[in-house]
């Protein structure tokens, strides 16, 4: 090969070799930075981050004002669906809340608790009002119309149906509690077994991490 066909030769492979690195330096950059704007956390209960329901609601408290999820941003928000009649699930529920916000100390006004009425036609405003405030002053009890908690429910994929019970009846329900990041993004499920601690912890890492976004 002539020398200067050699020297064009070496000269291209030396580009095509800068280039290649310049084109894997930006690809090692962007994946960093991906990398480093992805929320890494972990919970100690189920995960739904993205999932496609709980989007938000409309509904009234005890005075009559209407409610959503814009009311509430800047706090985690635990919503839990039931009735004031319960006998069990919702007393254990609204208790373990309770315990959670005494776990969380001086962060406990960064906890909004939301109880919706599934049985609106015997959970009137003040009757509401009473109940969760026996848990805790700072809980709130939301209803609707019969039609509209039926829609609300649908969208959170929420589970009741009336059980006749002599001359009245009770409700089966879903005993899951649903919590929301202070941004108003549905983050977690809740189970009905699970410990106020570990609930709490969860509770904290979405504080800090909402403290932590520039």
């Amino acid at each position: 090969m002539p020398l200067h066909d050699f020297f064009h030769a070496a000269l291209a492979r030396t580009r095509l070799l800068r280039t290649l690195l310049v084109l894997l330096m930006g690809l090692f950059i962007a994946m960093a930075l991906s990398a480093c704007n992805k929320e890494t956390v972990s919970f100690r209960n189920t995960d739904i981050t993205g999932a496609n329901f709980g989007h938000d609601f409309s509904l009234l408290d005890p005075d009559g004002a209407t409610r959503s999820l814009a009311d509430f941003r800047g706090k985690v928000v635990m919503m839990f669906f039931g009735f004031t009649q319960c006998p069990d699930i919702c007393p254990t529920a609204l208790s373990r809340a309770a315990q959670v916000r005494q776990l969380l100390g001086d962060d406990a006004d960064k906890l909004q608790v939301i109880f919706v009425s599934v049985d609106p036609e015997r959970d009137l405003p003040g009757v509401l009002k009473a109940y969760t405030a026996a848990f805790d002053p700072d809980f709130l009890g939301l209803y609707t119309s019969l039609e509209e908690t039926r829609k609300v429910a649908d969208e959170f994929r929420v589970f009741y149906r009336k059980v006749p019970t002599g001359g009245s009846y009770s409700m089966d329900h879903t005993a899951t509690s649903y919590v929301f990041d202070p941004a108003g993004r549905l983050r977690l499920a809740v189970s009905y077994q699970s410990p106020a601690e570990a609930v709490a912890a969860d509770v904290q890492t979405l504080i800090q991490t909402a403290s932590s976004r520039p």
